[in-house]
């Protein structure tokens, strides 16, 4: 009798055990998560600045000089990119060409990012209320409007950790990534352009599978409005 109720309660820890192991490898074969909390675009790129302190390969770098904006910036807000970045995810959102002609305006190439480091959440947050001209509470999470050379850059704290900033037209873009923050890091999420080519970048070590320090991945042309690929690609 005790075999046979022992049996169900094993089965449900190997079920458990299973699935969990099945998560943690699907987690490892996913991008990282800054990356995944990215909104769709034509281009991306990561670099894990913590795993190349870790393996020295920064080495010593001399003394960064400060502009006087961001000497300002870091004694207000107490943090450094040099020193205090450990991950850097971006999306490059290529211009609407078509929109030259409706509004005889260029258009310009937009980013969103994700930064993950050592943050004084209160210390920025002071910061950004200060530089912003109005203040989204969007989900619970204050999305800062800041104005910039003529255009608008919106940035979130989407945690203790993590910061997220956009320059893109659409405010809906910088409130998808709030949106994706909220919910349960999943290996399956991420934007399609990201997910379906991500398995194909090379990896650094066997032992560490994962181990991507930086890498790019994008829609390229050999010929267009960021500049001539066409020494290095023939075909888009």
């Amino acid at each position: 009798m005790r075999l046979r109720r022992r049996v169900p309660v094993l089965l449900a820890v190997l079920v458990v055990a299973a699935a969990v192991f099945a998560a943690v490898q699907l987690r490892r074969r996913a991008p990282p998560e800054p990356a995944r909390l990215l909104p769709g675009a034509d281009g991306f790129f990561y670099v894990n600045l913590k795993w190349l302190r870790t393996l020295k390969a920064i080495g010593q770098l001399p003394p960064v000089p400060h502009d006087p904006e961001y000497e300002q910036f870091i004694q207000e807000t107490g943090f450094q990119f040099e020193r205090d970045l450990d991950e850097a995810a971006f999306a490059i959102h290529y211009p609407v060409i078509s929109t030259t002609e409706a509004t005889g305006v260029v258009p310009q190439t937009r980013f969103s990012e994700v930064f993950v480091g050592k943050i004084q959440a209160e210390r920025l947050t002071a910061y950004l209320r200060k530089i912003s001209h109005a203040v989204e509470n969007y989900h619970s999470v204050d999305i800062y409007s800041i104005p910039i050379d003529g255009r608008t850059v919106r940035a979130a704290l989407l945690n203790v950790d993590s910061v997220a900033v956009s320059n893109h037209n659409d405010p809906a873009v910088i409130r998808g990534i709030v949106d994706r923050s909220h919910k349960l890091a999943s290996p399956f999420g991420g934007p399609a352009l990201l997910r379906q080519y991500y398995k194909s970048l090379p990896v650094v070590s066997k032992t560490l599978p994962v181990l991507k320090l930086a890498w790019f991945i994008g829609r390229i042309q050999p010929s267009s409005e960021l500049g001539s690929w066409s020494m290095l690609f023939q075909k888009p």
